[in-house]
């Protein structure tokens, strides 16, 4: 297993450092385009959410990115330096009562952006895995599996 890891203090300004770190992953290790979108999308934001909610901006508290590839997955870890939160109590972004509120569709944009998500470490560690298409399988191929899927 490959691994990389990056800190950084807690600025939104290093959020561009994080898709520096993610364009060079994608480099590195081949990501398809299929899903790059996916992991940039959900990844910046469990940063983002690490920055924010976790270590309430505080610049001498440090988020760590972690990101570890295997032959059919690739996985990135953020944890945080703050108190955690319960990840099991979160109000439904899509339901009525909460359509018009300003926030809380973070964690529901992760988990419906990666393929496997875990929390630990009381909410301050978040593991977001993305499967890889096994070699001898295209991405338009599976395109297409699912789209005559939705259409029968």
């Amino acid at each position: 297993m490959k691994q990389v890891k990056i800190q950084i203090p807690s600025l939104v300004e290093n959020i561009r450092v994080v898709e520096s770190f993610i364009d060079n992953s994608k480099d590195t290790f081949q990501i398809e385009d299929d899903i790059y979108g996916n992991i940039m999308v959900a990844v910046t934001e469990a940063v983002n959410n690490a920055v924010r909610h976790g270590n309430k901006f505080d610049k001498d508290k440090n988020v760590y990115l972690s990101l570890y590839v295997e032959k059919d997955r690739i996985r990135f870890e953020v944890e945080d330096e703050g108190q955690g939160f319960d990840y099991t109590d979160l109000l439904d972004p899509t339901a009525p009562e909460n359509l018009e509120n300003p926030g809380g569709r973070g964690i529901f944009l992760i988990r419906h952006l990666a393929d496997e998500v875990e929390f630990t470490k009381e909410g301050r560690n978040v593991q977001l895995t993305f499967h890889l298409h096994p070699e001898g399988t295209s991405a338009d191929t599976a395109s297409a599996t699912s789209d005559q899927t939705l259409e029968a």
